[in-house]
């Protein structure tokens, strides 16, 4: 926001709370942010995402109806995609109704109210160090593992907000391995699949359960989804184990590389897969030989706020915005 915005979301939330938006491809989750790391979900509504007049009235409509008596309550939104703060632009391929539009700037005329705007990735990390697992760790490096691969980090329990919003973005890219030994001293010679960003190789590739999905397509020949390969894996399936071996040993580097880059002392994960406990712990198990740091606890942990993360993130940064 720009220093206007920023002081008109102070003297707006000063007396009051916030609204909250937790938007989604699919869909809006709204709520009303009570304190920091307090917010009542209220309500559900599917996102226009092809749409941008009607994902204003679909906003407006929700902040009218959750407002209450008195002022226009500020309101704060979590979305999927890229957030450029000095332009208020936001780049996200699964809402397109976003292109071309300075969404900051153009919500707070057409709602008559405050509007500040981040990342999804960055309030699951905010909920996560403030209130969630990361809480009493300087540096809290989030990792998303859903259709795709994401990041985000928090140090001293602020996010930091990189370059035109790109910041712990571990999922791009060309990194991974091309030739790959197992612990059976097997040998593999993988491809560097293309990546929706344009380049080749990214962990994204391979590391969300799309990733998933290839990696075991490409070892067997044969399709399933992330869920059904991950059932398998438990129920003792040869071909599922062999690729969840191979996913391991793939995600597990880049993600040791992030720790040392950042510094982290925990990375709590966020995104569908993170509710795959004995996945995630195998992750972590993977990743904690492969860190400078030696790490005798889990490094590696499924986020505390894995259906909510984005709201509970919201509220805190609404906090930080009108204490500061």
């Amino acid at each position: 926001m720009t220093p206007h915005q920023v002081q008109a979301f102070r003297a707006a939330g000063a007396h009051s709370h916030a609204l909250c938006a937790d938007i989604g491809g699919s869909f809006i989750k709204f709520g009303r942010a009570l304190a920091a790391g307090t917010v009542e979900r209220v309500d559900e509504v599917p996102t226009p995402a092809q749409d941008w007049d009607a994902l204003v009235t679909a906003l407006s409509q929700l902040a009218a109806r959750w407002n209450g008596p008195g002022a226009a309550l500020p309101l704060a939104i979590s979305t999927t995609g890229l957030f450029d703060h000095r332009t208020g632009t936001v780049t996200a391929a699964n809402i397109p109704a976003f292109a071309g539009h300075d969404v900051v700037s153009e919500l707070t005329a057409a709602l008559g109210r405050p509007v500040l705007i981040a990342n999804d990735a960055d309030t699951f990390a905010l909920a996560e160090a403030n209130i969630g697992i990361g809480q009493g760790h300087d540096v809290v490096f989030c990792a998303i593992l859903g259709t795709g691969v994401g990041g985000a980090l928090v140090v001293d329990g602020h996010m930091v907000r990189g370059f035109r919003g790109v910041t712990g973005e571990w999922g791009h890219g060309p990194i991974t391995q091309t030739m790959l030994t197992l612990e059976s001293g097997e040998t593999l010679t993988l491809p560097r699949f293309a990546c929706g960003c344009g380049q080749a190789g990214c962990t994204d590739t391979i590391g969300g359960a799309r990733g998933l999905e290839r990696l075991h397509l490409h070892l067997h020949g044969t399709s399933g989804t992330s869920h059904q390969i991950l059932d398998d894996w438990e129920a003792g399936n040869a071909q599922a184990a062999r690729t969840v071996e191979v996913y391991l040993a793939l995600l597990s580097e880049p993600l040791a590389f992030a720790v040392n880059i950042t510094g982290a002392s925990v990375v709590p994960v966020g995104g569908g897969l993170a509710a795959r406990s004995k996945l995630i712990g195998a992750l972590d198990r993977a990743v904690r030989p492969k860190t400078l740091n030696v790490f005798s606890e889990p490094l590696v942990r499924p986020g505390q706020f894995l259906d909510n993360g984005g709201l509970v993130g919201l509220s805190v940064l609404v906090h930080q915005n009108l204490a500061e």
